[in-house]
């Protein structure tokens, strides 16, 4: 009998997601043993610390595989269930900046010292239990710690070289986020149910996606992407188990992108969890999501483009058009954004399924630029409260109607929320202008043609709801005095200026992202 060998572990390769996970699981370390005086400081600290030095570790390893004539461009790490190279780092390196400012806006309390989150999870919404802990000023730090589990597997996800650790990645992004989406402070019931929707939606997408890891397995006797790769190319005409093998899988990860018709969770999500929570989630998630197709699509499906042109195109053509569409009519902006966020999705697939090699390098600074203006656009959202009767500052202001005069009243904050509408406008300048032009321009390098006439289309319809909301702010008078802007610790302030900043920087200036993004699009074979 052949005797087992253990897999060595290269820890410096495995850095970036071992400061993260090590950091989550201090972080309940310190929930028992450090007091409730000192928790929060302690917890935020240390998440703070962990994003900063998880960079910095992909940073490092950056310059040692990928960067320099001489750079082997990746390496295989256990065994080969995780890889190590240019899309791996860039997208593990953005998600550790969204991540940083994202925990800026979830850290964030008003003058009243409240925070976005419930101070009792487990309280049964409008009962007198809730009212004693609320009035007794417990604070919610678990978050924390959840937020470093739910980013150590967002950044295991994309760097998945086999089905399996891209499930278990899958799972341990995804647990932590079924939590965070129920702990809003405001609309209780809301929130709890956005959390049971998105928790028993995603169990069906993990089930597909593991329905399809067996059939994918069955076809090639490996869950590794590249035996997958290679059965394929060894396969004369269409087997059963791998065309259904493919399709659950991509089910699987078209749901955590919230590409049509797999979207329907989206906006419920979306306005129900807490804003600081969605922002993160929108932000960062994406970017695991699709570097995770990224990575299925361009090792793995390179033999069945043809056979899978129609579907992948007509999804990425579904997800624009229902996005477009249904954002026009809604009158919450949170939702709006979530619909916003699907139409986004769909541009971000027609890079992806562009299928040259100039998609990857669209799709990843798309990516970033996507990223920033979401963490600042829900940033600006958590700021923006609406007053009672008594003129006490309740929960925030969603509707549209209430945005307006927003420009008298705060004008910094309100141009800061235009040059994020701008950006996901695609309006030149900003980066998300660049984003799209280097999508379309990648899709039109691989003859997708139909995808760039309607992305270009859906873009100049969804202009107008972006617009709108502009002219709300600015060129509208406020409707009373029932919305006010709150005075907070400033850790928000701070988020929405670097993301507004970087929004415009990228956008007069994208040549050294573009430069790193195209750097970074090459995948291990």
């Amino acid at each position: 009998m052949t005797p087992f060998t253990p897999p060595g572990i290269d820890w410096i390769g495995l850095s970036p997601v071992v400061i993260v996970l090590g950091a989550g699981v201090v972080g309940m370390l310190v929930e028992a043993f450090v007091g409730r005086r000192h928790r929060r400081i302690v917890q935020l600290v240390l998440a703070l610390a962990a994003t900063a030095a998880a960079f910095l570790a992909v940073a490092y390893l950056w310059v040692d595989i990928v960067a320099g004539p001489d750079a082997p461009g990746g390496r295989t790490l256990v065994a080969g269930a995780y890889l190590e190279d240019g899309p791996a780092l860039f997208a593990q390196g953005t998600i550790a900046v969204l991540a940083f400012l994202g925990l800026l806006v979830i850290a964030d309390r008003t003058s009243l010292r409240e925070d976005a989150f419930a101070p009792q999870a487990a309280a049964v919404p409008g009962t007198e239990y809730e009212d004693q802990v609320r009035r007794a000023g417990l604070v919610q730090t678990e978050v924390y710690p959840l937020v470093m589990f739910a980013v150590g597997g967002m950044m295991v996800f994309p760097a998945a070289g086999d089905l399996l650790t891209m499930f278990i990645a899958l799972e341990v992004l995804s647990l932590p986020l079924y939590l965070l989406a129920g702990l809003a402070r405001r609309r209780r019931l809301l929130s709890q149910e956005a959390s049971l929707k998105y928790f028993l939606l995603g169990a069906f997408a993990s089930a597909f996606f593991l329905f399809g890891t067996a059939l994918l397995y069955g076809f090639a006797g490996s869950v590794r992407l590249t035996d997958i790769s290679q059965a394929i190319l060894l396969t004369s005409g269409l087997d059963g188990l791998l065309i259904a093998g493919v399709l659950l899988v991509l089910v699987g990860l078209l749901f955590k992108v919230g590409a049509a018709p797999f979207h329907a969770w989206t906006p419920d999500v979306y306005q129900g969890a807490p804003t600081p929570i969605t922002g993160f989630m929108a932000a960062c998630t994406k970017v695991a999501a699709f570097g995770a197709i990224l990575r299925v699509v361009y090792v793995v499906m390179p033999g069945l483009e043809w056979e899978f042109q129609a579907l992948t195109w007509g999804v990425a053509i579904l997800t624009i058009v229902v996005g477009t569409v249904l954002a026009l009519v809604q009158t919450d902006v949170k939702r709006m954004l979530a619909y916003s966020s699907i139409a986004h999705a769909g541009f971000l697939l027609v890079g992806v399924f562009s299928m040259v090699q100039q998609g990857i390098s669209s799709v990843l600074f798309y990516l970033v630029a996507y990223g920033l203006a979401t963490i600042g656009a829900f940033g600006v959202v958590t700021l923006v409260r609406e007053r009672d009767a008594e003129g006490n500052v309740t929960g925030e202001a969603t509707h549209i109607a209430q945005w307006a005069g927003l420009g008298r009243r705060n004008p910094g904050l309100a141009v800061a929320f235009t040059v994020f509408l701008l950006s996901f406008a695609g309006i030149p300048l900003t980066a998300g202008f660049i984003g799209k032009f280097a999508v379309f321009s990648a899709a039109a390098a691989g003859d997708a043609v139909p995808l760039v006439v309607v992305g270009v289309l859906a873009s100049a319809v969804a202009a107008f709801f972006y617009v709108r909301l502009i002219v709300l702010m600015f060129f509208t008078a406020p409707d009373g005095d029932s919305t006010t802007v709150v005075t907070s610790e400033g850790l928000s302030a701070v988020a929405i200026g670097i993301t507004a900043a970087a929004t415009i920087v990228l956008g007069v200036l994208p040549g050294p992202v573009l430069a790193l993004a195209t750097e970074a699009a090459r995948f291990l074979p």
